[in-house]
């Protein structure tokens, strides 16, 4: 657990991105700040440094006392710490800034959705500011073999075993990732948006999308890549893109158990689906297809995280 926090508190770039968008928003001596999954404290101690009034750090885990510790040792006062999640807080107090950073590799997989619409309800003043305020998730064809060959091992075992069951599990699975640029399908419109959420309005925990590219050159399609941006304040962005500045983030890989062999003019249909309700954890759900003068002529199997998972 604290190598996690050692790297997202090494992350320059997250760093300064939230202290920027921080900066923009509070009021010195009269902005209140609910830090929501707060680990170490580090965003709601950079708010007192900012001037603001208090922060209020909300956090289930153990770190939460490490968070204690760090206050009192950096003589940082007027932070009132919660050890619980922010969905399971009575009575909390109203804030004029709401911030969060649970975004995970997958934008919604530490449920910053379901956690954002029980700030906006019960947490934010009328008029207040949330942190981030829009999400957008991207999804990009990959033409790179390099990720398939190193999840694809089951059958260079030997000993005459044959372990196919786990390599079907293996491919109902997501997985994190450097994905470079030279890694994508190559021209204009290759990279697409499938998912924009504004944390402002009430969002729906099951999300679905349908993307189609229409290839240009003969290509084998080994899979597909996510990232997010989040717009923390406007003109304040932090992005997990292939080709933005590196984070402590990476991109998601969701593979195919075959590739899927296209030629120009082929269409390329993805279908994808997530569910990040408190009691689903986190799921993803995807199938690729591909159409040739409009019949299709290839297809994966669908494949589902949840088909992925150890009993």
């Amino acid at each position: 657990m604290l190598e996690f926090h050692r790297k997202m508190l090494g992350d320059k770039v997250r760093n300064d991105a939230f202290y920027e968008a921080l900066k923009r928003v509070i009021k010195p001596g009269e902005s209140v700040v609910a830090d929501i999954g707060a680990g170490t404290g580090f965003l709601g101690f950079l708010a007192r440094k900012l001037g603001a009034k208090e922060c209020h750090l909300y956090e289930m885990g153990d770190v939460w006392a490490l968070g204690k510790r760090i206050a009192q040792h950096n003589k940082i006062d007027r932070c009132q710490f919660v050890h619980r999640h922010s969905t399971q807080a009575k009575r909390p107090v109203q804030a004029d800034v709401v911030v969060s950073e649970t975004l995970g590799n997958f934008a919604l997989e530490e449920h910053i959705l379901e956690t954002m619409n029980d700030a906006r309800m019960r947490f934010l003043k009328e008029g207040g500011t949330l942190i981030p305020a829009r999400l957008r998730q991207f999804v990009a064809p990959v033409i790179a073999d390099r990720f398939a060959k190193e999840i694809d091992t089951w059958g260079a075992v030997g000993f005459d075993l044959d372990l196919s069951p786990a390599r079907e599990m293996g491919f109902n699975n997501a997985y994190v990732r450097t994905i470079k640029p030279e890694d994508l399908l190559p021209g204009d419109g290759a990279v697409r948006a499938f998912d924009e959420i504004d944390f402002y309005k009430e969002n729906d925990s099951r999300r679905q999308a349908s993307v189609q590219w229409k290839l240009k050159d003969k290509t084998s399609i080994h899979g597909f890549a996510l990232w997010w941006e989040a717009e923390l304040v406007p003109e304040v962005t932090l992005s997990t893109s292939p080709s933005a500045p590196p984070t402590h983030w990476e991109q998601i890989y969701l593979p195919l158990p075959s590739p899927l062999a296209g030629e120009a003019d082929d269409a390329l249909l993805l279908s994808l689906s997530s569910d990040s309700r408190m009691e689903a954890g986190i799921n993803l759900v995807w199938e690729a297809s591909l159409f040739r003068e409009g019949k299709k002529i290839s297809a994966s199997p669908q494949l589902d995280m949840w088909r992925g998972h150890l009993d």
